[in-house]
């Protein structure tokens, strides 16, 4: 698997606006061979900004690269430069990718 992240930190009081572009914004990755989820995670708050990251896991790199040239992916993000990215972002997002080494799941005794 590979783990694909973009962190965000996000201005203090942009927090509402910065989850409805997420949360209405047309993914298309459920049209992507080798997709398996996606997450927003809301994480801690600093005193200027609150941090998020986007998690979305895939079957292996190469669906994850295979993504980042399709006509899926430039739909997810055609919006991307419209979203207010001064007003929101202190800084531009960044990506972290990371290739799956160990998964543990609970036994179906748990």
């Amino acid at each position: 698997m590979f783990i694909a992240m973009n962190r965000f930190q996000v201005k203090k009081g942009s927090e509402a606006d910065f989850e409805k572009v997420w949360l209405t914004r047309d993914t298309h990755l459920d049209e992507v061979p080798g997709f398996v989820e996606f997450h927003l995670v809301k994480g801690p708050e600093a005193e200027d900004h609150t941090l998020y990251a986007s998690h979305t896991v895939w079957r292996d790199r190469d669906a994850f690269e295979a993504w980042t040239k399709s006509e899926a992916f430039r739909k997810a993000h055609a919006r991307a430069g419209n979203e207010s990215t001064g007003s929101l972002y202190l800084a531009h997002p960044k990506f972290e990718g990371f290739e799956v080494r160990q998964t543990v799941r609970p036994s179906r005794a748990a």
